[in-house]
């Protein structure tokens, strides 16, 4: 069964919401769950999804919240939650993601650093692998 897609404005609005109105967010899901699994594209192939923004703004009550509810976990949400055993599986399989940037372009590294003290580890192992490649350079 096909669904209708989901009206753009509400999009834009949870997405927008997603980077600090946790309220607003599960009032945005109630009216249309399908926004779990939304994203946008601001412009120059700059796209972001409600998780992504609660990721790349350390909003971690949001992101969490979303996860449980089914949204799709990726690095860049691990880096921002402290989760260092899946950033460090993702960069075993495909080293290439240490340099890859979420909406906005915003650093891996960065989504770390939003993560405060609960993600130093995994910010200290994103640091290290730079240096890594940096002394090798």
């Amino acid at each position: 069964m096909m669904r209708e897609p989901v009206d753009h404005r509400l999009v834009k609005a949870f997405i927008i919401a997603a980077h600090g109105d946790f309220e607003e967010v599960k009032k945005l899901i109630s009216i249309e769950p399908a926004l779990l699994h939304s994203s946008i594209n601001w412009g120059a192939d700059d796209w972001e999804s409600g998780l992504g923004a609660a990721a790349h703004t350390g909003n971690r009550d949001i992101a969490e919240w979303l996860l449980a509810r089914g949204a799709r976990m990726d690095i860049f949400t691990a880096a921002m939650l402290g989760e260092l055993e899946i950033v460090k599986m993702i960069l075993i399989r495909q080293p290439n993601a240490l340099h890859s940037k979420g909406a906005h372009g915003i650093p891996l590294i960065r989504h770390a650093q939003m993560g405060g003290e609960r993600a130093l580890p995994v910010f200290e192992y994103l640091q290290s692998l730079t240096t890594k490649e940096e002394a090798l350079s």
